[in-house]
């Protein structure tokens, strides 16, 4: 018998060394921060980066959200949060790019007929760009893409390199754990880590249950995305009920008020404020001045 055998063994720790870089080593790999055009008005100058002039930080317009974030969109149900990651989607697909759109609550027809109509209201004549440059992956219609996280990613992982997709839009990340929410955590954090790996600049679409505070960014499954993804986009919505709902959104009773509101953003700076928000008679969102800003004028 060895010496050691049947004994308490004490092995030794040894550092992981690929771990451990210098921000100069780092900086070699990092990807240049350049905004990404949304296709939603009101968005996109709500995301910024610094320059110094003269030994002064300035705040400048990023134009977009951050290439290669990985961005969380929450709210209850008709808050706009298809509609928003829709827009994205077919505004990148006109711009010549490809999106993979993984559609987990509705089979890829109806999401089809739903991207085509976003894109009509965007004013887009020749849809046939769009047609081509979105890939539907169609996790609504086939278990095992919903139940097997090695098979969506890697059926991911075959779209953006057959088709050199740089963007990745999933609606919704709560139906690939809707009925095992304990797991939240680990399966986002495996999505997360995928669309980091492949340099991808991805949308989550997540759901609120109807007790979570609406301006929150908690999501079924917990803080669990809102923890790990780089920023989260809360979206609500706010039925005027009473005097005092008047006098803090300047809406009459009976109005139905939609509020936006960046909770987060560690790649960038952001806008801090809540914002009104839009859905278009078209079906678009838009994103309207802060509350701050509407009560300043009401003075």
């Amino acid at each position: 018998m060895p010496e050691h055998e049947g004994k308490d063994t004490k092995y030794e720790s040894r550092p992981f060394l690929k771990g451990v870089k210098t921000l100069k080593e780092a900086g070699k790999e990092a990807p240049k921060l350049e905004g990404v055009p949304t296709g939603v008005e009101g968005l996109d100058d709500l995301f910024f980066t610094s320059v110094v002039k003269d030994g002064k930080a300035k705040k400048v317009s990023l134009g977009g959200i951050p290439k290669y974030a990985v961005i969380n969109i929450t709210g209850v149900s008709d808050t706009g949060k298809s509609l928003l990651v829709e827009q994205f989607a077919v505004k990148r697909a006109s711009e010549g790019e490809r999106v993979v759109f993984v559609t987990v609550e509705s089979p890829a027809p109806f999401v089809a007929m739903a991207l085509k109509e976003r894109a009509k209201a965007m004013g887009i004549e020749d849809t046939s760009v769009v047609d081509e440059n979105i890939v539907l992956i169609d996790a609504a219609s086939y278990t095992v893409l919903r139940e097997s996280m090695q098979t969506l990613l890697d059926t991911i992982a075959y779209a953006i390199k057959t088709y050199k997709a740089d963007y990745t839009v999933i609606d919704s990340v709560t139906g690939l754990y809707e009925a095992k929410e304990m797991m939240a955590r680990s399966i986002v954090r495996q999505l997360f880590n995928f669309m980091k790996k492949w340099y991808q600049t991805a949308l989550f679409v997540s759901q609120k249950r109807s007790g979570h505070e609406e301006l929150s960014a908690e999501a079924a499954g917990g803080y669990a995305i809102s923890h790990i993804v780089d920023c989260t986009m809360v979206m609500s919505k706010k039925l005027i009920i009473t005097r005092y709902d008047e006098s803090i959104y300047r809406r009459p009773i009976g109005d139905m008020v939609r509020l936006f509101r960046i909770d987060g953003c560690r790649m960038c700076g952001h806008d801090t404020d809540t914002h009104f928000m839009e859905i278009t008679e078209l079906g678009l969102i838009r994103i309207g001045p802060s509350l701050k800003e509407v009560a300043k004028k009401k003075e």
